[in-house]
């Protein structure tokens, strides 16, 4: 019983509290205030977001662009590894001496 009370004193408050104190030509303000109280907070969370995304995307090219490089790299101490061990795979004792 004390939650149904709390629950419908809660569910009539909550409109009267919202039309309190205002005209009758200033219906919705309440409601509006309250929008553009959230309204700046929401453009900061969007520029937040924007920068967040152009970040990640200037780190995914330099990470690609990383990678390509090791790449590169990575082939040419391959071919330097396969050129050794053909060196040594070919060579016999007897030509060494």
């Amino acid at each position: 019983m004390v939650s149904l009370a709390v629950g419908l004193h809660a569910a009539f408050s909550v409109p009267y509290f919202l039309l309190v104190d205002m005209e009758v030509w200033w219906w919705p303000r309440p409601v509006v205030a309250a929008v553009d109280r959230v309204r700046p907070s929401s453009r900061v969370a969007a520029d937040r977001l924007l920068v967040a995304v152009v970040n990640a995307r200037f780190d995914v090219r330099e990470m690609a662009a990383d990678a390509r490089v090791y790449a590169a790299l990575s082939l040419r101490e391959a071919a330097v590894t396969a050129a050794a061990l053909l060196a040594l795979l070919t060579i016999t004792p007897g030509d060494v001496r």
